[in-house]
């Protein structure tokens, strides 16, 4: 169960300032915990903290660092049924999801555990031509300083934990404001972190609404701003971000390609969980599903029957898969792009009925190619199917898009595989699986409206490090 109560975390230590921000639970609607709210006068401190905390963040040694994330690794282990109950209630995430995000949250600040302790440089050769004889080039990489996060409702912990694990394993403070829906998971995460020897305000972690957070954005004080979040608000704080570093992860209308000769068994379970785990509320979750004409028919009757079959209702019962949608407004939103399809000439193939905030799961075809439940990010649990005969012409299909995060292609042809991997306009390609997996270690990030940077944890110190030369002359020989 949730505490009544929560306080903001301000350089290092929680202020129960006050109960402003009420965190309800998202399947039965009722109240579940009070949140002290940060206000812009509480944020222009935090980020002088972090300013202070730029040295000696920088100085702490690579061990001491590991240290404090191995610490957060054991205590969330420790935590780990309390951190997949509160997620399970403030997201409204099925149970058996939301221990799996616990899971990553681990994994997460494992991986960068180990990758704090290898943050090298490089020696470079420098006698490119007579004239730079006895010239040697080192670089490291130092942190950039303080850093501004911004995180999403989807994943409250683990994308929290993409940015704040790097940052301690790159030697960078930072302030975290979590999403106003969700913010119980970040301020779990730093009550681990304020039990570590941190130097004072190396961390802050502010919920706050959206009207008072504009220094997370324009403060230039801020070395690196991270936003993960809908493609909208990414684009327009990039625009007001001023000098800094910035990296976005934003939406997508994620696409599925089942090519001939696919084990049907094996894509229909996976796509299923693709575009239907947490209600299809992930940016990558399957939204178009393209099923080659020999086996589309087949694809069809055996996804309308499994999505039939889903247990949808209370997300802390186990065996739930299909909890609320974060808001009654998102499932209205949603239904509202479904039931224009239709009207435009689409079949629904089931779903499409809504209870409140429980948007059913939802198939359809012949969906024409301009309505919105192709062209933008659904982020729900609704897909579109469609056939193909020409491996070519599908591919563009994919691309059509003005989206490009990552895709999913069912294909036993290497040379398929690879073309695909050649083609697609994206930031990552999936071969024998969905575009919906991702594992905490790879590179993560998408091109054109689907953000800027990699996330990852190796991928996101680098964007949190800056390389540092120094150029030695021999003097002598």
């Amino acid at each position: 169960m949730l505490q009544k109560a929560y306080p903001y975390y301000l350089a290092n230590e929680a202020v129960f300032a006050n109960k402003d921000l009420v965190v309800t639970d998202k399947y039965s609607g009722e109240v579940a915990a009070h949140v002290a709210i940060a206000d812009a006068k509480i944020i222009d401190s935090a980020i002088d903290w972090a300013l202070l905390a730029e040295k000696p963040m920088a100085k702490l040694p690579p061990y001491r660092r590991q240290d404090v994330l191995n610490h957060c690794v054991k205590r969330f282990h420790e935590r780990f049924e309390e951190l997949a109950e509160s997620l399970c209630i403030e997201a409204g995430k099925p149970i058996h999801d939301s221990r799996g995000e616990v899971t990553r949250l681990i994994d997460t600040f494992r991986v960068a555990a180990e990758e704090s302790v290898r943050i090298n440089g490089e020696i470079i050769n420098l006698e490119i031509s007579k004239n730079t004889r006895g010239y040697r080039g080192y670089v490291k990489r130092v942190p950039v300083g303080a850093c501004s996060f911004i995180s999403p409702f989807n994943f409250p912990l683990n994308l929290a934990a993409h940015k704040v694990a790097p940052a301690i394993a790159s030697g960078c403070p930072f302030v975290l404001k979590p999403a106003s829906r969700t913010p119980i998971g970040a301020l779990i995460i730093a009550e681990v972190l304020a039990e570590t020897d941190l130097p004072k305000g190396a961390f802050s972690v502010l919920p706050c609404h959206r009207e008072g957070a504009d220094l997370f954005t324009v403060d230039d004080r801020f070395k690196l701003l991270s936003f993960t979040g809908s493609p909208a608000v990414g684009w327009d704080l990039k625009a007001r971000a001023g000098r800094k570093k910035v990296v976005l992860e934003l939406g997508g209308n994620a696409a599925c390609v089942i090519d001939e000769n696919t084990d049907l068994d094996d894509a229909v379970q996976r796509l299923i969980f693709g575009a239907f785990y947490q209600s299809g509320q992930s940016c990558i979750g399957v939204q178009r599903i393209y099923g080659h004409k020999s086996l589309y028919e087949e694809l069809k009757q055996r996804l309308v029957e499994r999505t039939r079959k889903l247990k949808k209702g209370d997300p802390k019962e186990e065996g739930t898969f299909i909890g609320p949608m974060i808001s009654e407004g998102e499932a209205k939103r949603l239904q509202g792009w479904v039931n224009e399809a239709i009207k435009d000439g689409a079949t629904l193939l089931c779903g499409g009925g809504r209870d409140g905030a429980m948007l059913d799961p939802t198939l359809l075809e012949n969906v024409p190619h301009e309505c919105s439940v192709v062209q933008q990010e659904a982020f729900g649990p609704v897909a579109v199917l469609e056939p193909f005969d020409d491996y070519d012409e599908v591919l563009e299909r994919v691309n059509n898009s003005a989206f490009g995060l990552q895709a999913g292609i069912f294909t036993k042809d290497l040379y398929r595989a690879q073309k695909a991997w050649d083609t697609l306009e994206v930031g990552g390609v999936v071969i024998g699986d969905v575009p919906s997996w991702r594992v905490d270690n790879m590179p993560y990030g998408g091109v054109k409206d689907s953000g800027l940077g990699r996330e990852g944890v190796r991928w996101a110190i680098a964007d949190m490090t800056e390389e540092r030369l120094m150029v030695v002359r021999e003097i002598g020989d």
